[in-house]
């Protein structure tokens, strides 16, 4: 499974970068905006650090508004990813630019259905947003499920890009369920190796190593 980092904060991901643990970004208007920076130079600076998929939202909601936007940050570096929604309009945007060679991350997906009609539109990836959905009862699990067994029934080449995702046991059933990619808040990524155990382990295996003089 990939991991994609959740933010626009270029400090945390030039940080999780030197670790090896990140292949891509994930970027919104919202967290552009805290970043309190113009949008291109934030969106040139991440991808500068991360050679992966950067993807960038466009703010229009018409059909020519998307591909004005998505062709400007398309030109921004070769590794963005132009993040459309999933209405009718972010669909057709995403077949033209998908026909220009452009990657595009289709975002705001709540259905199986939904996520069909993107990988007809030829999307490079497709978001369902996990955590979203478990806010109104529903498993976002189980739509994960359902959308690989379509891509696989089909041999759709669309990555399943699990978003809006909170914790580290949503990245685990993620990965059970069959998502290409799980993107999360660089808080989440980290606390992927925290463990009581491994904590325990390591302070009796230190406080051996005290009493015994062990130097290396």
């Amino acid at each position: 499974m990939k991991f994609f980092v959740d933010t626009a904060d270029t400090k945390d991901i030039a940080d999780l970068a030197e670790s090896g643990m990140i292949d891509g970004v994930t970027t919104n208007p919202s967290l552009i905006a805290k970043a309190g920076r113009p949008f291109a130079d934030v969106i040139q600076e991440i991808c500068e650090i991360v050679p992966g998929p950067v993807s960038a939202e466009v703010v229009a909601t018409d059909y020519e508004g998307m591909i004005t936007e998505g062709r400007k940050l398309a030109k921004i570096a070769d590794n963005v990813a132009v993040k459309l929604p999933l209405t009718w309009d972010g669909l057709k945007a995403c077949r033209t630019l998908s026909g220009d060679g452009t990657q595009v991350n289709v975002t705001l997906c709540f259905s199986a259905n939904q996520a069909l009609l993107a990988a007809k539109a030829g999307a490079t990836f497709i978001s369902p947003f996990i955590g979203r959905l478990d806010d109104i009862n529903i498993d976002g699990m189980e739509l994960i499920a359902d959308i690989r067994q379509i891509y696989d029934n089909y041999l759709f080449d669309t990555e399943i890009l699990a978003a809006s995702i909170r914790s580290a046991n949503h990245v685990k059933l993620s990965a059970l369920a069959g998502a290409d990619v799980a993107t999360m808040p660089p808080g989440v990524i980290k606390s992927l190796a925290n463990h009581p155990l491994t904590d325990k382990g390591l302070e009796i295996f230190l406080a051996d190593a005290q009493k015994a003089g062990i130097k290396v």
